[in-house]
């Protein structure tokens, strides 16, 4: 640095401009429209970076200092601010502050394609800079990897050079400023621009920040452009990357070339944004394992301990009888399981798990599972698997009447004739048994390569009535003090139930006792906040999807509907804050249980209530395919 600055004639004579006010240390980088200076602030002793509009651009100097006065006017967290807009000794900057970090084109080059997760949370925070600026009638025009900075330690993500922005209503202008890899169709044609021209740059950065690749490359900019005008729009849902289904498919509706199909504003994809980065929260690892393979009897252990099922059945049928044989088998196939998984649930109990978090887990699993699917052909059953589902229906029930028919002939009394039958109703259970097992195993195969069949089947096992008994005796089976405390991202609603319930079985007997089954109404407000909010997401989906549609009076229903189920979700929350709020007062003495039993009352209404939504909900999706199958006019 102290050995290149002599040589540059432009650094001195801009240094000996600012003496006294501030010292330059060096160069940070170029752009077309600025160099960047490192620099300290003499005066506030603070460093500071400066950029300098190149004494060849002499005739934007007036350009320059309006968009800088504009940009500093800005005031958000993801914006870096402008401390001074300046004229000095011929020389035209602006000072703004120095963020140690570095950009997100720097990130990606050097430490590859950004986690699904970070990369969403970063453009969420550049939109939130983008709807403040937008908010105030400016247009960025040059979004880019380049100028979005990741913050040292933070990874706080801030927008920077504003400097090319124009006034929305002047944004029109003959001249094509920005960089072509990332600039929107109507910006390379000259044509007018709007917010939505920048949220296409900021879809081409997130195509850059997920795969590493450009969307256009060319030998020439006018190459480049050429492409984004006429070339069809690249997709990074059909790219096979770890990135969320949703949150591909968004990043596609920003690429999309005409402005109307694009998301309708910066804070409408940063809320879309923030649904995505909520439904793809890193799961812990016990989870993630109980998930995969502790919550299953599958793989080889299946097989091996259906092999001694059936061992043990022919040999205590051989030496005791055919009722021993049954009896061996039913107690192998529900008691044997039923230890086996009680035993799982006792250990993630320990780990400070509770039956709360399976679905969120289950969900995950089978959604990624998805996820990953769709980038192959996704299609419908094929010849073979229909063939297959019939044969294992047929066989099924052959073996249910040979099933009958055997356990006919132990009754007294049975006619010698039908006895004489025993061994052709063996033969056909066996035959049976064997082609309901070939065909369903075949069958559930072919399924799984279009859908998680394993998954989805223990989702069921253990969200149903058998997980919840599971846990039910697992949590008798282990002492309090024994169950840790799980540093888990939970749902709001999931972690105040879990916190009310911890708190109810901290009262006395008698207490508890008093206040009925409360646990049962803490269960009941959980379970109707996630279904209004896995609603709330469906409907708002549909909205996003709808576009500028979304404002119309075909929508107004919907919108109602949409602000019901939110209203009803702060609802369930409250009540459910209220409860844990009284238990917490109850513990300390300072609360009755009469006053904690009205607040129960009132849940009860609140759940009532969700009923009422929840029931309405199908009447809405079904208005909601009039909408958007209605072909929109021209």
């Amino acid at each position: 640095m102290s050995q290149q600055a002599p040589l540059d004639p432009l650094f001195l004579t801009f240094q000996e401009a600012l003496t006294g006010r501030y010292s330059i240390d060096r160069e940070l980088g170029r752009g077309g429209m600025g160099i960047v200076y490192l620099a300290r602030e003499v005066h506030l002793d603070r460093p500071v970076a400066i950029k300098l509009l190149p004494p060849e651009r002499a005739a934007l100097r007036q350009r320059f200092l309006r968009e800088a006065r504009l940009a500093a006017k800005l005031s958000h967290p993801n914006i870096i601010p402008i401390h001074a807009v300046d004229d000095i000794g011929g020389f035209v900057f602006y000072v703004m502050a120095f963020i140690d970090g570095i950009t997100l084109a720097e990130r990606v080059r050097t430490r590859g394609p950004l986690p699904a997760s970070e990369g969403a949370r970063v453009l969420r925070e550049a939109a939130w800079a983008l709807a403040h600026a937008h908010a105030q009638g400016l247009v960025h025009r040059d979004v880019k990897p380049d100028n979005i900075l990741l913050e040292a330690g933070s990874g706080r993500a801030l927008v920077a050079d504003f400097g090319i922005a124009a006034v929305a209503e002047d944004a029109g202008g003959t001249v094509v400023a920005g960089t072509p890899e990332f600039m929107s169709p109507e910006q390379a044609l000259g044509k007018p621009l709007d917010a939505r021209s920048d949220l296409y740059s900021l879809g081409a950065t997130a195509y850059f920040a997920f795969s590493g690749r450009l969307p256009y490359e060319g030998a020439t900019a006018t190459e480049i452009l050429a492409r984004h005008v006429t070339a069809p729009p690249p997709s990074l849902s059909m790219l096979g990357l770890p990135v969320p289904r949703k949150l591909a498919l968004l990043v596609d509706r920003c690429l999309a070339k005409e402005p109307d199909h694009r998301p309708a504003s910066a804070t409408a994809l940063a809320e879309q944004l923030g649904v995505a980065l909520e439904q793809r929260r890193e799961l812990p690892a016990a989870l993630r394992a109980f998930v995969k393979r502790s919550g299953r009897i599958d793989g080889g252990g299946t097989l091996l301990y259906g092999f001694g099922l059936l061992s043990g059945a022919i040999t205590m049928s051989h030496y005791l009888g055919t009722l021993w044989a049954y009896g061996t088998l039913i107690v192998g196939v529900t008691a044997v399981p039923y230890g086996y998984l009680t035993v799982v649930a006792r250990r993630l109990m320990r780990q400070g798990f509770t039956h709360q978090d399976l679905s969120p887990a289950f969900q995950g699993e089978i959604d990624q599972a998805r996820e990953e699917r769709s980038v192959g052909k996704a299609g419908g059953p094929g010849p073979l698997e229909t063939i297959l589902r019939r044969l294992a229906k047929a066989g099924a029930a052959v073996w249910a009447m040979a099933t009958v028919g055997i356990f006919g002939m132990l009754i007294p009394g049975t006619p010698r004739w039908l006895m004489g039958l025993q061994g052709i109703m063996g033969i056909s259970w066996s035959l049976a048994a064997m082609t309901t097992s070939a065909s369903t195993l075949g069958y559930v195969a072919l399924v799984q390569g279009r859908r998680d069949v394993d998954t989805e089947f223990w989702a069921r096992v253990w969200m149903g009535k058998l997980g919840r008994g599971v846990f039910g005796l697992a949590r008798r089976l282990v002492s309090r003090k024994a169950i840790g405390t799980a540093m888990t991202h939970r749902a709001t609603e999931l972690a105040l139930g879990m916190a009310a319930e911890q708190l109810f079985e901290g009262l006395p007997k008698e207490t508890r006792r008093s206040l009925g089954d409360l646990p049962a109404t803490l269960r009941r407000l959980q379970v109707d906040a996630q279904t209004l909010r896995g609603h709330l997401d469906t409907l708002q989906e549909a909205l996003n999807d709808a576009g500028d549609a979304a404002s119309t009076d075909g929508y107004a229903e919907v919108r109602l509907h949409r602000d019901a189920l939110k209203g009803q979700l702060e609802d369930a929350v409250g009540a459910l804050e209220t409860i844990r709020l009284n238990l917490l007062r109850l513990h300390a003495g300072t609360a009755s249980v009469e006053g904690l039993t009205t607040h129960i009352e009132l849940a009860a209404e609140v759940s009532a209530g969700v009923a009422r939504l929840v029931n309405a909900h199908a009447d809405i999706e079904r208005a909601l395919q009039a909408p958007r199958s209605t072909p929109t006019p021209a």
